[in-house]
């Protein structure tokens, strides 16, 4: 089963430890050993999530000796950024109805103003 880059990159962001562990990586390069520092998870289990980053596109693996930094690659995120920006102008006009439609209500149905009606007691 083929699947397309945008679709290993949400896979990828699917899961908060994956993301945290992004967050970490967007401040510089990180161990395993470093990555597995905030979570009870084994270095294994660590691992596992950045073989799933590393299939995304989003983290890299360097090679010094026997010290394998991971880093953080956001090409995949700018995609899925520009991908969801192709909706910024559908949610714009849907929410640019829906105040036009509230002002109509508004203006056929004005609702008494409650401090005024105290004023004339």
């Amino acid at each position: 089963m083929s699947t397309d880059q945008l679709s290993r990159t949400f896979a990828a962001l699917a899961d908060p430890t994956r993301r945290a562990m992004l967050a970490r990586l967007s401040e510089g390069e990180a161990t395993v050993g470093q990555l597995a520092e905030p979570f009870a998870m084994s270095f294994a289990a660590v691992s596992k999530h950045l073989r799933v980053l590393e299939a995304a596109g989003l983290v890299s693996r360097g090679r010094d000796a026997q010290y394998r930094p991971a880093r953080l690659d956001a090409r995949p995120l700018a995609a899925a950024s520009d991908w969801i920006g192709d909706y910024a102008k559908f949610w714009a006009d849907s929410f640019e109805s829906l105040g036009s439609y509230l002002d109509r209500l508004q203006q056929t149905n004005p609702k008494s103003n409650p401090a005024k009606e105290n004023d004339d007691v």
